[in-house]
């Protein structure tokens, strides 16, 4: 199981974090609102934890983005106001659960093993742009089978076309930890994804936008 927590409190973090992985949950952490919300739109979490006072973009505006994209990713809202009118504004806004601060992390597990336990709501894995057919489920591109790695980079882009996605965001969500210590590893693998494009005489291609990021695009578009 996979989760998005998007906490700006460092310490409370590190603590749940470290619980979170003894419980055999994996965690994705950021502390801001605005790379929370980048990584929310990939919608490949099983469970998004999100508290409502954030830095850059509150965690509501950020709730309220994804299910306008219609994202169904459960999603449990954290508060430290304990105000009735937070919880009732979350839950108005598509959250499937609330918990108020301070919190046992015994309790924020079994609230995400109970959501997660739910059928899926999104079963399609099938994605297409321009010439090209992704399958998120085989993990292939028109066919050709392509890497754990590189599958991630391509799924990402390819659900989110002609949308700039940033260098930061793509290590932070495909290599967590990893990004730490190397930085070119997006690079890499963009390099390696340009190289299948072509193979494939596919007319989508993978621009940069320096300084920006990266996004996937038609070729008469660019």
């Amino acid at each position: 199981m996979r989760i998005l927590y998007i906490e700006d409190e460092k310490l409370l973090a590190e603590a749940v974090i470290h619980l979170l992985n003894k419980s055999d949950i994996m965690v994705d952490w950021v502390s801001d609102g605005e790379t929370g919300l980048e990584l929310a739109l990939k919608s490949n979490y099983d469970c998004i934890v999100l508290d409502i006072m954030l830095p850059k973009l509150s965690g509501i505006d950020i709730l309220k983005t994804i299910r306008d994209r219609r994202i169904k990713t459960p999603v449990i809202m954290l508060s430290a106001l304990g105000e009735v009118d937070d919880k009732v504004r979350g839950l108005e806004q598509g959250a499937d659960d609330y918990l108020g601060k301070p919190f046992k992390a015994a309790e924020l597990i079994a609230r995400i093993n109970a959501l997660c336990r739910r059928p899926p709501l999104q079963a399609t894995k099938i994605y297409t742009f321009g010439d090209l057919t992704f399958d998120a489920n085989n993990r292939t591109l028109n066919g050709q089978a392509l890497t754990s790695k590189e599958a991630d980079l391509m799924e990402i882009l390819i659900k989110n076309p002609n949308q700039v996605h940033k260098k930061s965001a793509l290590l932070a969500y495909i290599w967590g930890n990893e990004a730490i210590t190397e930085d070119n590893y997006v690079e890499v693998y963009i390099s390696y994804l340009r190289k299948k494009l072509r193979e494939l005489k596919s007319s989508v291609q993978i621009k940069s936008l320096r300084g920006l990021g990266y996004k996937l695009i038609e070729k008469q578009n660019v």
